[in-house]
């Protein structure tokens, strides 16, 4: 099993791995809130508002250390009102909650890609252990990890 970035102390640095396809389509698709992203590989992914919102690679959601992410609860109907290109190695997405300090790099949104399924179970799994929900407004805070 890969490290999960964020979780495990792993991170993708924006434009390290040169082996990461460029992309060649970026779409949002607003009513489905799916970010589609196309790679130069052929390898094309459909990854939604939530998840993008959820591991967002900022501080604000990843912390400043190990052990110091946020878990992201009532984000279940978030949008992205804005993609911004930053250099050409990355995208700078703005959400419904005004959230808008990740950046997204073409290695991170691959990455992403390719383990979105995995990714996405363990969110789920660390909301069930939290007793929080996906749910907007069901939830007024946001829960730091336990420590140790």
């Amino acid at each position: 099993m890969m490290p999960v970035p964020g979780i495990y102390g792993v991170t993708t640095m924006a434009g390290l791995n040169k082996s990461v396809p460029q992309p060649t389509e970026i779409k949002l698709h607003q009513k489905s809130r799916l970010l589609e992203i196309a790679f130069a590989d052929g390898k094309s992914f459909q990854l939604p508002c939530e998840f993008l919102r959820v591991y967002s690679p900022s501080a604000e959601v990843r912390g400043h250390g190990p052990g110091q992410e946020v878990l992201q609860v009532g984000k279940r109907n978030i949008d992205i009102t804005k993609i911004e290109p930053v250099g050409s190695y990355a995208i700078q997405l703005t959400f419904s909650d005004s959230h808008d300090t990740g950046i997204y790099s073409w290695d991170l949104l691959y990455d992403y890609g390719m383990r979105q399924d995995e990714m996405w179970q363990h969110y789920l799994k660390r909301m069930e252990e939290a007793g929080a929900s996906r749910e907007p407004g069901s939830a007024p805070f946001e829960q730091r990890p336990k420590s140790k």
